[in-house]
């Protein structure tokens, strides 16, 4: 059965490669992208649990932060994830999933050097194929829509728990399908059909947060500035997550704040800069709306991502880092 997803359409040529290898091995780990959102984390475990059932030994695993974020300690088949100084050194294949580069993975991307093979698994434009066997479709809203494609060429039925863990990415990936393509609510249709709550997953993954989220959002937003001759005269909005702002808020808080900041009307372009461990490192969150091509502005600057939503890594003054950001807008 087709899932629906542009994915379908895509080119096959490794995918018989990619089920050959997930076939033969016997040990598999799964690595996600530093730093996880529901999409690595929901086909990272899609496919750990899927292998489990076929008798692989398999684990799944992020290099940072420690923990796995609150708001998917309802997802199914956690028991697979083990903390990142515990992954084997030596397997037969290891897959990465929602990962644009090697550099994504963090300090697990040794673990690409010791297995026997790689599988790459992606929707991220700007992935740079470094697998021994790439599967990435560019056109697909989510990476777990490449892996419900993947399952279906593989013969795997998407039972309830699969679904769950397919739909968390299809969500999250797609602003709560407010950045849709063809066949993405037809996708969502299945896996709503499997009998999973929908509603309440969203409402989990992108709709809860502490109180101590609101006077951090006052905080945030208050240093938000707006540039509108950057992004030749599309503008740039960008707002500051100082160290001090983040204390005591998990991940999900702190990635949030883009998805606000991206509202302002007036630019082209949303960042978010936030601060590292009180230092002169910056994760840099961009989101576009229709004109710039964000991802080629983070590949510019180290990083990478899709058209309208991408990040990159920049170390200096704050000062610096805004203005290597205008000008990489004005280049691209």
């Amino acid at each position: 059965m087709s899932n629906g997803s542009r994915a379908a359409s895509e080119p096959n040529e490794d995918l018989a490669r990619a089920i050959e290898m997930l076939e033969s091995a016997s040990s598999v780990t799964v690595l996600c992208h530093v730093q996880p959102d529901a999409d690595t984390i929901g086909s990272g475990l899609a496919l750990g649990s899927v292998l489990e059932r076929r008798g692989a030994r398999v684990q799944v695993a992020f290099a940072t932060p420690s923990s796995l974020p609150e708001s998917m300690d309802e997802l199914p088949g956690r028991h697979l994830l083990v903390d990142a100084d515990k992954v084997a050194e030596v397997v037969d294949l290891v897959v990465t999933v929602d990962a644009g580069s090697r550099d994504r993975l963090g300090s697990l991307g040794d673990r690409l050097d010791s297995a026997s093979g790689s599988l790459v698994i992606d929707h991220h434009r700007s992935n740079t194929h470094f697998g021994t066997v790439n599967v990435v479709f560019a056109s697909a809203e989510s990476t777990t829509a490449v892996i419900a494609h993947l399952l279906d060429q593989w013969g795997v039925e998407i039972d309830a728990d699969l679904a769950h863990l397919l739909f968390a990415g299809l969500v999250t990936d797609t602003g709560s399908f407010r950045w849709v393509r063809p066949g993405s609510h037809l996708l969502a249709e299945r896996l709503l059909a499997t009998g999973i709550d929908g509603a309440h997953i969203a409402r989990r993954l992108l709709d809860t947060h502490p109180f101590n989220w609101l006077p951090m959002l006052g905080a945030v937003l208050g240093s938000a500035t707006l540039l509108p001759d950057a992004a030749d005269g599309g503008g740039l909005v960008y707002a500051v997550i100082r160290s001090q702002d983040a204390v005591g808020l998990r991940s999900e808080e702190i990635e949030s704040v883009i998805d606000i900041v991206r509202t302002t009307s007036e630019a082209e372009v949303a960042a978010v800069l936030k601060q590292q461990d009180f230092g002169s490192v910056w994760v840099v969150s961009l989101r576009s709306k229709t004109e710039v091509d964000v991802s080629a502005v983070a590949c510019s600057l180290g990083g990478g991502g899709h058209r309208n939503a991408a990040g990159y890594t920049a170390a200096g003054a704050l000062d610096d880092v805004v203005d290597a950001l205008r000008g990489a807008l004005s280049t691209s």
